[in-house]
Order: C-alpha cells, then structure tokens, then sequence
C-alpha cells in the first residue's frame, strides 16, 4: 500500500480534516496568518499543502492574495504548485492572474489544473494557445478540458 502525501506539518494535516478554522475568531485570524506564512515554509511538502489549502479557501484578503501572488511569481520548482496558487489568483481576481495564465498556456506542457484556470480565467487572449491545447492528442480528458476553457474565452465578456 502506498503511502498517503501529507505535509510534514501538523497543523495542515489539522487544515486539511477541517479540524482548525480559518475564520470567525482571533484563533481563526492567526491560523489564517500561519497558514499564509507556511506558503513559504522550508519543507516542500508544507509549501504545496499550504499554498493548495490557501487556493481552495474562499477567504479573500491582500495577505491572501500576496501569498498566491508570490507563489506563482516565485514557484518554479512545481509546475503543479504554481499552478495551484494561480488558480487560486484566478478565483480572487482574474485580471491579475491573467498575465501568469497566459504565460502558462504559451509554454511546452500544461497541466489539468492550468486548463481549468484558462476555463475561469475565461479571457481572448487565451484563445490562440488554448486552440494547439484543444488539438486532438493521446489524452481526450486533457482534449475535452483545452475545448471548453476555448470556448468559455470564445464567448467571454472582458473589456
């Protein structure tokens, strides 16, 4: 049997159970405030949990997006961690993501989670790389997702 991946860090394993809050009290406040610092923590494996767990939160705040910000500026060692904290930008405030989805879709690969971001992030300029992604390959899944985040920036409403 493998072994699960976890963070090394209690307190995440904790966030992760929704065992701890991150709103609604003092208490909450501070778990806010060390989960946004353990985006940089030293341990890789605390790192992509935390910026993960932060992406997912519907908690929106310029720390919040300070953290995903930097995570997507300066994580260049996972192509799937970064991807979390611009998904995450992308929840928060499209247009500020927008430059690092771009960039993303320009590049040599891409990941599921990056053409889920192209989808929401839902912009015109996406259009042309998204249309090589969109191109039949050995993944329909990867295909299907590329085809949507097309059409979604087909038919998208930016100014």
């Amino acid at each position: 049997m493998a072994d699960r991946y976890e963070p090394s860090s209690d307190f995440l394993k904790c966030l992760a159970a929704d065992e701890v809050p991150l709103s609604g009290s003092e208490m909450a406040v501070a778990n806010l405030r060390l989960l946004i610092a353990m985006t940089r923590d030293a341990d890789f494996s605390n790192r992509d949990w935390a910026i993960f767990l932060l992406a997912q939160e519907e908690i929106d705040s310029p720390s919040v997006r300070a953290a995903l910000l930097y995570a997507a500026e300066n994580t260049t060692e996972d192509m799937v961690v970064r991807s979390q904290a611009i998904w995450g930008l992308t929840r928060r405030d499209p247009a500020v993501a927008l430059p690092f989805v771009q960039a993303a879709l320009h590049g040599r690969t891409v990941d599921e989670l990056m053409l889920e971001t192209a989808l929401l992030c839902a912009h015109p300029s996406l259009i042309a790389d998204l249309r090589i992604w969109a191109e039949p390959s050995e993944d329909p899944d990867m295909d299907a997702l590329a085809a949507q985040a097309l059409a979604a920036c087909e038919t998208a409403g930016w100014e």
